[in-house]
């Protein structure tokens, strides 16, 4: 139930049928939008295939009911399934059951993307940094909500291996009653999210302490340094922080430079010298870097390389991502900042030059501390989507003076765009040769494009074809 565009619905179709099962696939999107995954499937017998809609009669003889992550628990067709005794599971829950190889688990409201690849570089460039003769015959897999599949490579994993996987809170949702069991898990950090999917910020903190439910004392768990505002999380295994400063706890501390590790309540602590690559930039890289380093090395990998790892990471496309440089103008590609803490974070890498694109699907989150930083940290925005109207009031409700006027001066410019090449367009118009053209929302996509990377691609190809005689030569 949902093929899906990013290969998790293919995979576990071709899975199903190289195991004898008769399959039907039942989308709610019609074929056309399909078309790349309908090509992949081109060589896998499938029983059934309806478009546009989800019809009674595609689930009667249902036994294994695999539903997308972003079909909502709640959809009659998944309730009545359930209520019939089918087995109801998803692409990852099938990939688990059948999973030989310990697992480190990623998840968070922001950062777990980068930081899963992190996990997965700094495993694989230690691996590869030891002599030939001494290696184990292991090998370290990513997958899960980072865009792969890894159940067409069931066959060659061993328990020797290790598999980083990014979770997201839907996935956690659904592997509820599956008694999966991570080795290490880790927790980016954790701010309120996809409600309109959850429904409550307790039902989202609920998918999350997935977790860290099943752990044994043995597996370890990594969380943020304490969160304000936000209780503990509850733990079974051995406890370690994370952070930009040191807390005097067990974890992974990264500052000025230094990152400290620390094991044992204290009996174990090391200092190696990082520096923090400019692929990497801004504080909340910074953090991933500390939640990866610190995951890597509970799994075995040598500290003392990290640095040198680090060098050889490339960002994953549209996470905080120089598209180009023309005009003096740099644009930077950052739609995966589908959260308003994620897009804060990217304004603070940049001074106030910056232009920003923001806005878009309103998921019931506040934006109010993001209009508040992009008060603070914009010369100009141009507001897009469904949340640009509200955006833009709590932007220019501004700074009230004492004769409780609105102070301009504190305000950015600030408008709204009618479409994507609209945005792009009032943006480079509003720059002037030093500014920054981000495009950094801190909403979903969902209004105006099929996905943050539809968005995102958009973006980088608009930039790389603009000429420099469209913008207007001042403010």
């Amino acid at each position: 139930m949902g093929l899906g565009k990013f290969g998790g619905g293919v995979a576990a179709a071709r899975f199903l049928a190289q195991l004898g099962a008769e399959v039907t696939i039942s989308d709610s999107r019609p074929e056309s939008d399909l078309r790349d995954s309908l090509v992949a499937l081109s060589n896998v017998p499938i029983r059934k295939l309806e478009f546009g809609g989800h019809t009674p009669a595609a689930f009667e003889q249902c036994r294994i009911l695999v539903v997308n992550p972003a079909v909502k628990p709640n959809q009659p067709e998944v309730e009545a399934a359930r209520n019939r005794g089918v087995d109801v599971t998803t692409e990852i829950a099938l990939f688990l059951r059948h999973n030989p190889a310990p697992a480190i688990a990623v998840s968070g409201s922001n950062g777990k993307s980068t930081t899963t690849a992190l996990i997965h570089h700094l495993l694989s460039q230690d691996i590869q940094s030891v002599p030939t003769d001494q290696q184990i015959a292991r090998r370290i897999w990513l997958g899960g909500n980072i865009g792969i599949s890894l159940l067409d490579h069931l066959q060659e994993m061993t328990a020797e291996d290790l598999v980083v996987l990014e979770l997201s809170s839907f996935q956690l949702h659904l592997l509820r009653n599956e008694r999966f069991r991570p080795r290490v898990a880790v927790l980016t950090n954790f701010s309120a999210n996809h409600l309109d999917w959850h429904g409550t910020v307790d039902e989202y903190r609920r998918a999350k302490q997935v977790l860290f439910d099943t752990q044994l004392s043995s597996d370890t768990a990594i969380t943020p340094t304490a969160i304000h505002n936000v209780e503990p999380w509850r733990v079974r295994g051995q406890h370690l922080e994370f952070g930009n400063e040191d807390t005097g706890n067990d974890g992974a501390f990264l500052a000025d430079g230094t990152l400290l590790l620390r094991a044992e309540h204290g009996r174990f602590e090391d200092c190696i010298r990082i520096t923090q690559p400019q692929q990497l930039p801004g504080g909340h890289n910074a953090l991933n870097i500390a939640a990866a380093a610190c995951a890597a090395w509970q799994c075995g990998a040598d500290p003392f390389r990290f640095s040198d790892s680090l060098n050889s990471f490339r960002p994953l496309p549209h996470r905080l991502q120089q598209t180009c440089e023309k005009a003096g103008r740099q644009f930077w590609n950052d739609s995966i900042a589908t959260t308003p803490e994620s897009a804060i974070m990217a304004l603070r890498v940049f001074s106030n030059r910056c232009v920003l694109l923001a806005g878009g699907y309103d998921k019931g989150q506040d934006l109010s501390a993001f209009a508040t930083e992009i008060r603070r940290s914009t010369k100009a925005v141009v507001l897009m989507g469904q949340t640009g109207p509200d955006l833009r009031k709590m932007i220019q409700s501004g700074e009230i003076t004492s004769a409780g006027e609105i102070n301009c001066s504190a305000t950015p410019k600030c408008d709204i765009a009618s479409d994507f090449r609209d945005a792009f367009q009032q943006a480079v118009e509003l720059s002037q040769p030093g500014d920054i053209v981000l495009l950094s929302p801190g909403c979903a996509s969902y209004d105006w494009f099929r996905d943050y990377r539809e968005r995102g691609d958009l973006f980088t190809r608009m930039a790389q074809e603009w000429k420099p005689t469209e913008c207007s030569p001042e403010l």
